[in-house]
């Protein structure tokens, strides 16, 4: 189990590359989504293998890199590439990133993935607001004994994905013309694509999309008291829903039709979580 001097070794490191320069917002980007980390004006570059404590991205399209500088007027840190516990990390593992984060000044996170959509309404490339998530099965991300320095041992979820960031960011996708949705998104730890028995049993309990990623950073950012915006990105229909097997090659494809659109969403909100 990580101790919090664990977590301020990595940011210290950090600072060591960075500066004085002072993140406001998190970024982490999924599959498929890692372009936006190119778009960072005057860039500062940091390998996970170079950070005390930072495991490493395993998957083939996840550069697994910081990045910081500044995006649409603001002061972030990409994480250009995330960890997933299909990959054999432990939560907390996947998690660590979102702490060192709070370190650093980080005070609101936008996350990012690819899902599958289970909702029968909703299309291949839709952009999905998180309005909320179901998690039932992985361990927990802070799990063990509690870092007070992060925050308390209990912690309420009812407002997790911030109201005034979800609202922003649906205005924002209609102002663009974007196929805007707003929905639960349900945790599979993959790395297998659902069964379609599962799919219905998701759909009975009102998820509307289904994806490998997202929830273990959310709810440590939710400890740390960070601010938060989720947005997925629909780039298939759940198993069973088409007549054909989903891969990840159609994930990625789909993810790269949408970069258009969703560099626009992304820019277009980050300026409205700056404050």
């Amino acid at each position: 189990m990580y101790k919090y001097d664990d977590y301020v070794k990595s940011a210290d490191y950090i600072k060591t590359k960075i500066g004085d320069f002072k993140p406001d917002i998190l970024m982490i980007l999924g599959s498929g989504l890692g372009f936006l980390g190119n778009l960072v004006e005057s860039p500062v570059y940091i390998d996970y293998k170079d950070i005390p404590n930072f495991k490493v991205s395993t998957v083939p399209d996840h550069i697994g890199r910081l990045v910081f500088g500044k995006l649409s007027g603001c002061n972030v840190m990409v994480m250009q590439g995330r960890l997933h516990c299909y990959e054999g990390y432990d939560a907390t593992d996947v998690a660590f990133p979102v702490r060192v984060a709070k370190l650093l000044g980080v005070h609101s996170m936008l996350i990012t993935n690819a899902s599958g959509g289970i909702n029968f309404d909703y299309n291949v490339g839709d952009f999905m607001i998180i309005s909320d998530h179901i998690r039932l099965f992985d361990i927990h991300p802070v799990r063990g004994e509690n870092i007070s320095e992060f925050g308390d041992r209990f912690f309420d979820m009812t407002y997790t994905y911030n109201e005034e960031y979800r609202e922003i960011a649906k205005c924002k996708g209609k102002e663009l013309h974007l196929p805007i949705r707003e929905g639960v998104y349900f945790y599979a730890t993959g790395p297998q694509f659902e069964t379609p028995a599962e799919i219905r049993a998701m759909r009975i309990m009102g998820a509307d999309a289904v994806g490998m990623s997202t929830v273990p950073e959310v709810i440590t950012a939710r400890h740390c008291g960070i601010k938060i915006l989720g947005i997925s990105l629909i780039t298939n229909l759940a198993a069973g829903m088409a007549k054909k097997e989903v891969t990840a090659q159609e994930v990625n494809e789909e993810a790269e039709k949408a970069e258009n659109g969703f560099a626009k969403l992304v820019l277009s909100v980050l300026p409205e979580m700056k404050g």
